[in-house]
């Protein structure tokens, strides 16, 4: 058996990382490819992130939509919209969470599941407490506009946090860079590769998760924190909807942030008693299984077993 997994290369995608470590420990091959390398190659399972995928299904193979986020904004509705009509109908659709199956709205029978983010054993199995700290603050992720990241960042340029240092790691930050150049406790690098993270991450003292509080931002899975919290970081966040709904069912205590950054001060977030959350349940390997789709491919070919 063979899975092709194909998506733009536009967006990382460490869930792709993980399938294909999780199916080689059955004997499954799997391949990585842009979508106009679909009708060079064959592959018994076209596994698409999407996306728009209008390629015709092919007769001996299955095809399954993943669905990792719902649109954005300018016009996130109607690109939702656009993507429920013009894509042909798969196999199987796979979402995110309830939150992305809802903003698509999809309205027929074919089968479907939810695939949550998950924690790589790089992350797991990490010693954090062996790690030299050389950062104070860590912020790893996007900086796209949408992100709203300067303010942030702005606040270690200013009095409040000017004696303490700050780790960008990301890409496609030139701009920011330019932006703080004159401050010698902002900065930035990356990006790197998945499994180096850990040891990024780790030379800092405290690590915070900047998400902004509206859709689909808030709605959705912060990898980063889960990253975080395996590592056993102190946790500095923004407050929204998902880490709320994220901290009652799994605990933790994370120093919230207001909305105007007024309490991202040296003083009061040292003194924070900081907790972490149980995340046995958010390996790679347990959202797979969770989400429906090694039993879909069982159904279509007998002689798999997972």
């Amino acid at each position: 058996m063979r899975i092709a997994f194909i998506h733009p290369h536009k967006a990382f995608l460490p869930e792709i990382d993980a399938y294909q470590k999780f199916f080689s420990t059955f004997n499954v091959k799997t391949i990585v490819i842009k979508p106009d390398e679909i009708h060079q190659m064959n592959a018994d399972v076209e596994w698409h992130f999407m996306g728009i995928d209008k390629s015709e299904k092919k007769e001996d193979s299955i095809k399954i939509h993943e669905y990792t986020s719902a649109s954005i904004s300018p016009f996130g509705q109607l690109k939702n919209f656009s993507k429920k009509i013009l894509n042909v109908k798969p196999d199987y659709r796979l979402f995110l969470n309830e939150y992305v199956q809802d903003k698509f709205g999809f309205d027929d029978e074919i089968p479907s599941g939810f695939r949550e983010m998950g924690i790589a054993n790089s992350f797991l199995n990490f010693d954090n407490n062996k790690s030299k700290k050389e950062y104070d603050f860590i912020y790893a992720g996007s900086v796209n506009a949408e992100r709203k990241i300067d303010g942030l960042i702005e606040r270690f340029a200013t009095k409040y946090l000017s004696d303490h240092s700050l780790l960008i790691l990301s890409k496609d930050y030139d701009d920011l860079k330019n932006k703080f150049k004159q401050f010698d406790n902002i900065h930035f690098t990356g990006p790197i590769a998945h499994d180096e993270m850990p040891a990024h991450i780790s030379k800092a003292k405290f690590a915070i998760n900047f998400m902004v509080d509206k859709e689909p931002f808030n709605q959705q899975t912060s990898t980063k924190l889960l990253e975080y919290a395996a590592l056993k970081m102190p946790i500095i966040t923004t407050d929204y909807n998902w880490i709320r709904n994220f901290q009652k069912e799994n605990g933790g205590d994370f120093y919230y942030l207001q909305k105007n950054l007024s309490n991202l001060t040296w003083e009061k977030i040292s003194q924070f008693n900081y907790s972490f959350p149980d995340l046995k349940e958010w390996t790679w390997e347990k959202q797979i299984r969770k989400s429906g789709v090694l039993e879909f491919l069982q159904t279509k070919f007998r002689n798999l077993s997972f």
